[in-house]
């Protein structure tokens, strides 16, 4: 392992070259590179450049660069050593991000906390990664109050000796301190500014980060990322996606999610600009936005594209978006209706990719290319720089082109394991690299396919089914804007499929989706029951709920 002492030293970009180079050009150097090199070597190459946009900041390479030194030097100022872990806590904001690569400056893990996160939840979790300190604002104070306060008599919930703990808070009210929390206020941690970056070992191979999964199959786990995983996966986005200094980045997706914060660092990397805007409940304003700062690139999961299509004006801003270059989509399956229409929605000139990845890859393993769009829709591409992906069969042999097995990838940005969960790790990562999870197949141009999760096939009176190839149906009905196919257990059947969907207006009813379904599905995977909501519960990084959902399907029907 290459260690180098003092991040001035570091030199990972080449000597400055004119606009416009490819980050595949840009980018590629032998040099031992870190996370937070990314802000530092484009500090140093656009310090005046606005950076990062949020609502009324807009801060500089500079700026933030200086604000990271602060939070770095305070870290190191209060005893923290490497590999300490430092917990963040805050909405998608310029101290997000100081705060995410000041943590890596001063040799420390970075973990992302679901801003959804509930006391309960906290109090799992610390215990478990024994934090350093946290970073957080007032907004989170009821979630830690809640730890040490003994409200209607109960007793506090100390999972951890959480008056140990270091906190840095944005906005520090008087009540925190209160609770006997050894508190600093953010504005005045960044005020301390050196006029280098510190001087800390950090290794490529040092624990960068440990970002928690959505946990949709289960608890949640703690996947742990070092620096050469997502520097390496963050070099090979940039090159697919050809990002360059010009890049301007559309931001809706947390930046505790794998996804959202690959969009910091590879717009980082390159010199460009990222927009924050968490209001996509108003997605009007994100579009207007758009238009305003010029935007390059916009990113989403599926239920993102579905909301901009059917909740908001894209369509009217066809011809507004002529700065925007390319949307991405990954966070799951999106269906074929969706991707058409988005198709036809989007200005002619804006590229579409569809990408296919897991928190446990640093965000990505596969992309399909815009000019395989069309006659490829329904695969997830091929795999990024560096990665390497096969079909395997139970005992790890590869399957032909056409025949189905587990998705394994292998490559730099693949995960040391799974924090303080050996088993876990061992069930993911073996010879062969990691196990997805996902069923699919390669074909004979070497284009995946996913078809399902191993995990959420089910058994209806005999039948083997696959849930995804119902919900592309009723999507493709035209009469929902999203929809889930769930199993609930069934005495006669195994199970019986209910399926939970967002209609398109007031007129639709079950009825109208069943017939559509009746002329275009056997029977057998026919849902007996629909449950027609407003919206489908979603978990904080936007992906569909499917526990959620489940409740909704137990619901009676309408």
């Amino acid at each position: 392992m290459e260690v180098l002492r003092g991040c001035p030293k570091l030199k990972a970009f080449k000597p400055p070259q004119p606009p416009s180079v490819p980050a595949s050009q840009l980018l590629i150097s032998k040099t031992t590179m870190l996370i937070h090199n990314f802000l530092e070597n484009s500090a140093s190459r656009f310090p005046d450049k606005i950076a990062l946009v949020h609502e009324g900041v807009r801060a500089t390479y500079a700026e933030i660069n200086s604000m990271a030194d602060g939070i770095a030097l305070w870290l190191i100022n209060n005893g923290i050593d490497q590999g300490d872990r430092v917990v963040i806590l805050l909405d998608n904001s310029l101290e997000y991000v100081v705060s995410y690569y000041g943590i890596l400056k001063a040799g420390a893990v970075a973990v992302p906390f679901s801003t959804g996160i509930k006391t309960d939840g906290l109090a799992r979790l610390l215990p478990e990664l024994e934090p350093f300190a946290i970073i957080t604002s007032k907004k989170f104070e009821k979630v830690f109050s809640r730890l040490t306060a003994q409200p209607s008599g109960r007793p506090a919930v100390r999972p951890y000796s959480i008056q140990n703990l270091k906190f840095i808070i944005k906005n520090l009210s008087s009540t925190l301190p209160d609770l006997g929390l050894n508190a600093s206020e953010f504005d005045r941690v960044v005020e301390h500014r050196a006029d280098t970056n510190p001087e800390v070992e950090v290794g490529e191979n040092s624990l960068a980060s440990i970002i928690y999964t959505s946990g949709s199959t289960g608890e949640a786990k703690g996947v742990m990322l070092t620096h050469h995983n997502i520097v390496s996966n963050t070099l090979a986005i940039c090159e697919y996606l050809q990002l360059t200094e010009n890049d301007i980045q559309m931001v809706v997706l947390p930046f505790f999610y794998v996804m959202g914060k690959s969009l910091l660092n590879t717009h980082f990397a390159v010199g460009g600009r990222v927009i924050l805007n968490n209001k996509f409940a108003f997605p009007a304003t994100v579009l207007k936005q758009m238009e305003e700062e010029h935007v390059t690139g916009f990113s989403g999961v599926p239920s993102t594209y579905a909301y901009l299509l059917h909740r908001s004006l894209l369509a009217k801003y066809k011809d507004k978006l002529g700065s925007l270059r390319y949307c991405s989509q990954a966070g799951g399956h999106m269906a074929k209706a969706l991707k058409e229409e988005l198709r036809q929605v989007l200005p002619d000139h804006v590229e579409i990719y569809i990408m296919y990845g897991a928190t446990e890859a640093s965000a990505r393993l596969t992309y399909l290319s815009p000019d395989r769009f069309q006659d490829k829709m329904g695969s997830i591409g091929k795999p990024i720089p560096g990665v390497t992906v096969k079909v395997l069969d139970s005992e790890g042999n590869e399957k032909p082109a056409g025949e189905v097995g587990e998705l394994v990838a292998y490559g730099a940005n693949i995960m040391q394991g799974y924090w303080h969960d050996p088993e876990a790790t061992s069930k993911a990562l073996d010879k062969n690299g990691y196990h997805t999870g996902d069923l699919g197949y390669r074909d004979s141009e070497g284009f995946f396919f996913v078809l399902g999760r191993k995990d959420n096939l089910l058994k209806v009176g005999g039948h083997r089914i696959n849930p995804l190839e119902i919900e592309d149906i009723i999507l493709s009905s035209g009469l929902v804007i999203e929809a889930v196919v769930l199993g609930i257990p069934d005495n006669l059947l195994g199970h019986k499929l209910v399926a939970v969907a967002t209609p398109k207006n007031g007129n639709c009813s079950s009825k109208d989706i069943q017939a559509y379904c009746a002329q275009n599905l056997p029977k057998y995977k026919i849902p007996s029951e629909f449950n027609l909501v407003r919206s489908l519960p979603k978990n904080p990084s936007g992906k569909i709920d499917r526990k959620k959902c489940e409740e909704l399907a137990m619901k009676p029907v309408r």
